[in-house]
């Protein structure tokens, strides 16, 4: 039987012949997860500005001098560090003016790197006008939040559950991408070598301790799984530390790691030949990315090519796209996150992280909306449990909204075309390199 009518980005998908959310009118959900960028830096477009996106073009830095944000094309020759210490350095006890203090990671070649000001950049309008569109067109949300205070390892696994914890019963936190072996390439998590490990957080924010990178814990594919609910994770490599299922073992040890798909592309097949699963979370390869240094500027392309697909589809009509970004990659942004930080509260000592951009992209989604509730990568699971009657996880989709904020479920608009330099076509036939950064 065919489908029902429908990219961190999160791609979630539900069949007419599977349960349908308490609206009773969302069938498939799709989480796009792009990499490292900041509103500041991704989202200077006048006409979000003008609608009332909290949007600045200028900084302050730890000098106390003003900073005006110059232009920096979106294939940048180099990469800010993320990690946990420049989240401290940057945000400065919500002073937000520690961003100078970040180091900056130049490719090899790079001329005059680091420029003056490397953190206080924007990306030109020309080169995310697709971004511009889906962001003018649907509902933007500019007070998303990365729900950690780190990088990408720990992000890919708060959006599969909400937690980087590496047990139930743990209080830490994975906080950093692994370490430990200088030739593991892409390989980590379950399947990492002996010796690497990743530096654990504990509730007064202290990296007091660190472990082999393989956990377990309930992720929102047991709960899918549960209300035989399919899914797919589409990502570009099997030990990525952006495969954020290899970092589970009971997942990466069982069945379930059929349903995680090493070619990004495949998602437009599943769309075209009506096989898209239930839920769906979809990785970029690096040059597709918007990662600071490594990408090749085909991030906002690719998107476009996803949601085309979408809605040229009978998926359309009942299917929310959540486009989002995993952490700020180093970029200036001035609007200080919620930090908890009591020692005893849930994600003491590393939660919540700075801004990150969030498109909503649905026939129900309210049209040229720009949401100020906070919300963080808890949000999506917590929307994905409701709309398709799952319980929680209990970790960040527990204390989170449901973005509920963002939908007129009284309209369900028609789909407008996404315009980009390239199609669809272009990613299923001219596959990029299936890698990520080397530091990320």
């Amino acid at each position: 039987m065919k489908l029902a009518a429908s990219v961190l980005l999160i791609l979630v998908s539900v069949t007419s012949m599977q349960a349908r959310g308490h609206y009773n009118q969302i069938g498939h959900v799709i989480v796009i997860f792009q990499e490292n960028r900041t509103p500041d830096n991704l989202f200077q477009d006048p006409n979000l500005i003008n609608a009332g996106a909290d949007i600045q073009n200028w900084g302050m830095n730890s000098h106390g001098d003003r900073i005006q944000l110059t232009p920096l094309t979106l294939a940048s020759d180099y990469n800010p560090y993320h990690n946990n210490a420049s989240f401290v350095a940057m945000y400065d006890n919500g002073k937000m003016d520690g961003a100078d203090k970040i180091g900056i990671l130049c490719n090899k070649g790079a001329k005059n790197c680091p420029p003056p000001n490397a953190q206080f950049v924007y990306v030109p309008a020309n080169e995310v006008a697709p971004y511009f569109q889906l962001a003018e067109t649907y509902t933007f949300a500019d007070h998303m939040f990365q729900t950690n205070e780190g990088p990408s390892f720990p992000s890919h696994q708060f959006i599969i559950s909400g937690t980087s914890a590496p047990s139930t019963s743990s209080n830490l936190f994975a906080a950093e991408n692994p370490a430990g072996v200088s030739d593991s390439g892409n390989d980590t998590g379950c399947t990492a070598p002996p010796g690497e490990y990743v530096e654990m957080i504990d509730p007064s924010g202290n990296e007091s301790s660190s472990q082999y990178p393989c956990f377990d814990h309930p992720t929102l594919s047991d709960l899918l799984d549960e209300q035989g609910i399919s899914w797919r994770y589409y990502t570009p490599s099997a030990g990525s530390i952006w495969t954020g299922p290899n970092a589970i073992s009971h997942i990466r040890d069982g069945s379930d790691w059929s349903n995680v798909i090493f070619e990004p592309s495949q998602i437009l097949n599943d769309i075209n030949n009506g096989q898209l699963p239930g839920v769906s979370w979809v990785i970029p390869t690096a040059a597709e990315s918007d990662h600071g240094g490594t990408n090749q500027g085909l991030g906002p392309s690719w998107v476009a090519s996803i949601v085309n697909a979408v809605g040229n589809s009978y998926y359309w009509y009942d299917t929310v796209i959540l486009i989002t970004w995993d952490d700020w990659g180093g970029w200036y942004d001035h609007v200080a996150p919620k930090v908890i930080n009591d020692g005893f509260s849930w994600g003491s000592g590393y939660v919540y992280g700075f801004r990150v951009p969030m498109i909503v992209v649905s026939p129900f989604a309210r049209q040229g909306y720009i949401s100020h509730v906070t919300h963080d990568f808890g949000s999506i699971l917590r929307f994905i449990e409701e709309q398709f009657g799952l319980p929680s996880l209990g970790y960040a989709d527990f204390f989170a909204d449901d973005l509920s904020d963002c939908f007129d479920f009284h309209q369900r608009r028609n789909f407008q075309k996404v315009k980009a330099p390239h199609d669809a076509n272009y990613f299923i036939h001219n596959p990029t390199p299936l890698d990520d950064p080397d530091d990320d």
